[in-house]
């Protein structure tokens, strides 16, 4: 399979052990699956050296694997989970991150763990590692970590430290006096560098879709934002906020069943005929539905209770709540997404808006619309683009003033 300037470039530099880092869109599955196939089993011309051919282990996200998008993509090199379709006589395993335990045992195969998870130190990250230490492995990521922290289940896997400890016993410096292990900064960062610059292959490439982002200022209930705002106060079940995190609930519900956000969810879908809709919040969900019966407009969804597919009809929506469906599908049929209400989390805006960002997509241009109101809105999207992930907590101490 011919592959595009870029993943022929990654390609060259790919080796066990990287991460191998690519926008959304970016073709880091099919670039993957040639490293497997030409590097580490000797492929050519459609066949594997016999000497060097190894079991191949994907573990992705449970969309991916259901949508047997991974199968779509291995077909270029004659791989299929099903024996009597891959003529290379290697064990094929598709998997969700869920079930990575499965597989710790697993030996002198390779591994493809795809939209990294091994960020932390929990469950996942423990099954990585001891899988790391008897297979050949490379990490998929468009976002591969904020903080050093972030690394240390890569940088172990790899050798450059023995275990945690050691990570930071050498790099972590604590704050004193937090009433929890809460880092103040690191140290030796320059080695850090030199170990994250040897691990990561980018994959830069030059999009042919040209990006159209608008901003649509949507309204709030005055009265209601400034109760909540100087009394703490939630006006949906007439008591108090226990904390920041409910607090700012509250401010977001306040604006995100503004009637405003109707109208303007109206407006669009008459422009456009088809849009996938991001939302965060059942209630949201409930408007959704109830403004696509309205408009008489056929509609799918993607949460964590209905796994819907996209509509096939001339004019549809897709609505998709973000922690369910933010990555791990694609959807080339549209050039539209509304988001209905932003996420605190930079990196999941940006895996849901490159959804319909693909290098096969047949638009050039792309439109995506955010919806904000004055206040907390203002302050998410603040954090957004100064890539970080909103804080309920800082915005509660030293931004819960009134607007």
């Amino acid at each position: 399979m011919e592959l595009y300037s870029h993943q022929e470039n990654a390609l060259k530099k790919m080796h066990n052990g990287c991460i191998l880092v690519g926008g959304v869109g970016s073709g880091k599955s099919i670039t993957s699956l040639a490293y497997y196939f030409n590097k580490v089993c000797g492929g050519k011309d459609k066949r594997m050296d016999p000497k060097k051919k190894r079991d191949l282990y994907i573990i992705t996200t449970a969309r991916k694997r259901d949508s047997h998008e991974w199968e779509g993509d291995m077909a270029h090199f004659l791989l299929s989970p099903d024996p009597t379709a891959s003529p290379h006589g290697v064990k094929v395993v598709v998997d969700s991150w869920n079930n990575i335990g499965k597989y710790e045992n697993v030996e002198n195969s390779f591994f493809i763990f795809d939209e990294q998870r091994v960020v932390g130190y929990g469950a996942w990250s423990k099954s990585f590692i001891k899988i790391s230490k008897a297979n050949q492995w490379i990490l998929l990521s468009a976002t591969p970590g904020d903080t050093w922290s972030d690394y240390i289940p890569v940088f172990i896997a790899n050798g450059f430290y023995k275990n945690k400890t050691q990570f930071t016993r050498e790099h972590i410096i604590f704050a004193r006096f937090a009433k929890y292990p809460k880092i103040d900064r690191y140290i030796n960062t320059d080695k850090l560098s030199r170990l994250r610059a040897s691990i990561l292959v980018p994959m830069k490439f030059e999009r042919e879709t040209i990006p159209h982002k608008t901003f649509i200022t949507a309204g709030r209930n005055e009265a209601m934002y400034q109760d909540c705002v100087r009394g703490i106060w939630d006006p949906f079940k007439n008591e108090p906020c226990v904390n920041a995190a409910s607090a700012c609930f509250v401010l977001r519900k306040i604006v995100n069943t503004d009637p405003t956000r109707r109208t303007i969810i109206h407006k669009l879908m008459a422009e456009h005929k088809r849009a996938i809709i991001f939302y965060n919040f059942t209630y949201e969900l409930e408007i959704l539905r109830e403004i696509m019966n309205e408009s008489q407009i056929e509609y799918g969804e993607w949460n964590g209770e209905k796994h819907q597919p996209v509509p096939k009809t001339d004019r549809w929506a897709y609505l998709v709540q973000y922690t369910a469906g933010a990555e791990g599908w694609n959807c080339i049929d549209t050039d539209t997404i509304i988001f209905y209400s932003l996420n605190y989390s930079y990196k999941i805006m940006t895996q849901a808006a490159g959804r319909i960002d693909r290098l096969n997509t047949p638009f050039k241009d792309l439109f995506y619309y955010y919806l904000a109101a004055p206040g907390i809105d203002q302050n998410i999207r603040r954090a957004l683009n100064n890539k970080k992930k909103f804080n309920e907590e800082d915005f509660f101490n030293e931004e819960f003033v009134p607007f």
